[in-house]
């Protein structure tokens, strides 16, 4: 790759083209059987699943968005209930809760993790409520030990928005298994993704699995014979097959973006950028690094000049969810979440993926030394 090559966000190509024949075969196999919905690549990947989750039970399910819906569902969560969560994150979270009729109550997030704040959950807790919603959001749990101090303290449930986290650790334990469900995305972007949209859930509970791998189908067993009303969540075996392949190797890409990460972080400190641009602070144990966020005042310049320089870089997310449009009707106003907003504005997500060179990453580092020399907040001197 040249100097002057474009660099991606994300290079999904060069992950299928390393997989090609293990990818091809498992997809031949499954149009080969026209064993399309659910069948034994479903049933062998919940397995799989469920065991590098540390989880007793998985359902696949048909995307990270339904797998929240669906526990919302089985877990009779609906019209006057609240559910705990954070206003920084994607749609999904919070519109998950508000399609079952139930009321997003926001809390603020930590500003070093990114992930909410459990200090100030506690305080939102109401004779409503009925669940916590942390979201290990960027690939770093969230605290869970004391949420789930609180949740057992009130006889909550917790529901893990684990979609950005498959893989990651609190303390030694997986993202997903500590609550009481985990949930997990596999859109093609995601460290683990399949070829379209997918999900699971993950429980240690096996009525409450049970429950969910009904309402999947319609609430249907035996079929034709509805005992839920529940809607068509279901995975395609293509999906499944896809993600087996792909599960094998999910431990060594992640190794690859842990590296990278600190290469990031490295080159950002080797050419004095520490006092501009704040790179992520890992805690706990096991950072996945779905995304590389750093934080700096100046992101739109930061971003537009490197836009000029070819690197693609992304925005997560540039509107927290107290402030979308859509959800005027709850009340919230602006400045009330400080530190969401404050992400907003000044969070940056520079290029991740396993197969992308350090010497990528440091032409982007690089960019963003330009933009500052060219402001005059770096002098030439710092990044000799």
């Amino acid at each position: 790759m040249d100097n002057n090559s474009p660099i991606p966000m994300l290079d999904l190509k060069a992950q299928y083209l390393a997989l090609k024949p293990e990818l091809d075969e498992a997809v031949m196999r499954v149009i080969e059987s026209t064993h399309f919905i659910n069948g034994p690549d479903v049933e062998a990947m919940e397995q799989e699943v469920a065991q590098y989750c540390r989880a007793g039970h998985c359902i696949g399910v048909s995307s990270g968005s339904d797998a929240l819906l669906v526990c919302l569902m089985a877990l009779d969560i609906g019209q006057g209930d609240e559910v705990i969560t954070t206003p920084y994150t994607f749609f999904a979270t919070a519109g998950a809760i508000v399609r079952m009729g139930a009321r997003p109550v926001f809390c603020d997030i930590d500003p070093v993790t990114f992930n909410i704040d459990p200090a100030q959950i506690a305080a939102k807790v109401t004779k409503r409520t009925r669940a916590i919603m942390p979201v290990h959001l960027f690939g770093q749990c969230a605290e869970m030990d004391p949420i789930l101090e609180i949740a057992s303290k009130h006889k909550l449930a917790v529901i893990e928005d684990a979609a950005q986290a498959i893989g990651s650790e609190y303390k030694g334990r997986r993202a997903g298994s500590m609550g009481t469900v985990g949930c997990y995305s596999f859109f093609p972007s995601k460290n683990l993704g399949c070829f379209g949209d997918g999900g699971a859930v993950v429980t240690q509970d096996r009525a409450l699995a049970d429950k969910i791998r009904l309402l999947r189908g319609h609430g249907s067993h035996p079929k034709y014979f509805h005992k839920l009303v529940g809607g068509n969540f279901r995975l395609d075996s293509i999906h499944a097959a896809v993600l087996r392949v792909k599960l094998k190797h999910l431990d060594s890409w992640t190794q690859a973006r842990q590296q990278g990460a600190a290469y990031y972080t490295a080159c950002l400190m080797k050419y004095g950028l520490g006092r501009l641009i704040e790179a992520p602070k890992i805690l706990q144990s096991r950072h996945i690094f779905n995304q590389y966020v750093v934080r700096c005042d100046d992101r739109e310049g930061v971003r537009e000049h490197l836009k000029k320089e070819k690197i693609t870089t992304e925005v997560y997310y540039p509107q927290p969810m107290h402030l979308q449009e859509c959800f005027a009707n709850l009340g919230y106003k602006k400045g009330e979440f400080p530190e969401s907003e404050l992400a907003a504005v000044t969070s940056l997500a520079l290029p991740m993926y396993p197969e992308l060179p350090n010497a990528q990453r440091e032409r982007v580092v690089r960019g963003i030394v330009t933009h500052f020399e060219a402001a005059g907040k770096l002098s030439r001197r710092a990044t000799a």
